[in-house]
């Protein structure tokens, strides 16, 4: 069993493949949707896992060190040298598969996507530089949390599973092409939009119920909002998130745990973290200073 402080696996294949070992970070207490993430060590030798796996899982190098990886599974062999940036595809509903590593691999992002958004039949292995550099953007999420982290990772499984069908299963979904993705939110939209964020600074801002405000898809909303505004949904969100706890700062006592949870975080250490690293000052800093 996992000690209290290191996080619990985020699905039922990962925990029967890996196991607690190597695990360095989770979206299992982030409350994530869309996708969910660990970031892991691999040390040198096999790994032999049996039984059908629910999500697809993409592994993605965030170092590299040259250490050969062969898999086997449902007849396929996949061989690949570890560089920063390779990616690993291993599909839903696989029976058995193996994993022999060379050499010790120490930081790599698995991240489980639900088998309806893209249900490849083999293992495969590639270089694809958006896909790499969405898993970077979530790794850094797991590492230092934001208060509006868990919007990103919608719009980040939003882009993941588009750049997967494009570029590994064919024409993307309807509602995604680029002609729809380069219209900006008319101003009746955005301020509809805007309204409803400025309301629910405290409250669950998630994709889906964004898009419900603007009456549009998910994919859509994603890129009208960024045509629109210059910066994709959550940086809007986490910046004003940012200023609202700066208000709250100012304006009483709250105690730093609650207006961490308010805005989103897991915990005050997180919110401390993302506060000092936005201003330059801790959250208590930041109060003292304000005080007249």
């Amino acid at each position: 069993m996992s000690s209290p402080e290191t996080p619990a696996p985020v699905s039922r294949s990962s925990r029967d493949k890996y196991g607690p070992a190597g695990l360095l970070a989770s979206s299992a207490a982030r409350g994530w949707s869309g996708l969910s993430a660990e970031l892991r060590s691999h040390d040198h030798g096999m790994i032999v896992w049996k039984g059908a796996g629910h999500d697809l899982e993409l592994c993605i190098d965030m170092r590299g060190n040259g250490s050969v990886i062969t898999r086997r599974g449902g007849g396929f062999l996949d061989r690949a040298v570890s560089e920063r940036g390779t990616i690993w595809l291993s599909p839903p509903g696989l029976q058995e598969e193996s994993i022999e590593i060379s050499d010790p691999v120490p930081a790599v992002l698995h991240v489980y996507l639900g088998p309806s958004q893209f249900s490849p039949t083999g293992l495969a292995s590639f270089k694809d530089s958006l896909v790499a550099e969405i898993g970077y953007a979530l790794a850094s999420e797991l590492e230092n949390q934001t208060s509006a982290g868990k919007l990103l990772a919608e719009t980040l499984a939003l882009s993941l599973t588009v750049r997967l069908l494009q570029s590994h299963a064919g024409p993307a979904p309807a509602g995604t092409s680029r002609r729809s993705g380069r219209t900006g939110l008319d101003q009746r939209r955005l301020a509809r939009v805007l309204d409803y964020v400025e309301a629910h600074l405290e409250d669950d801002l998630g994709i889906d119920r964004l898009a419900a405000v603007a009456c549009l898809s998910r994919f859509h909303f994603v890129r009208a909002f960024k045509a629109a505004v210059g910066v994709p949904p959550h940086r809007y969100v986490s910046d004003r998130r940012l200023d609202h706890a700066k208000g709250l700062l100012r304006g009483g006592d709250r105690p730093l745990v609650d207006i961490a949870i308010a805005l989103s975080f897991s915990c005050q250490a997180n919110f401390t973290r993302a506060f000092r690293l936005a201003t330059g000052q801790t959250p208590g800093q930041y109060r003292r200073g304000s005080v007249v």
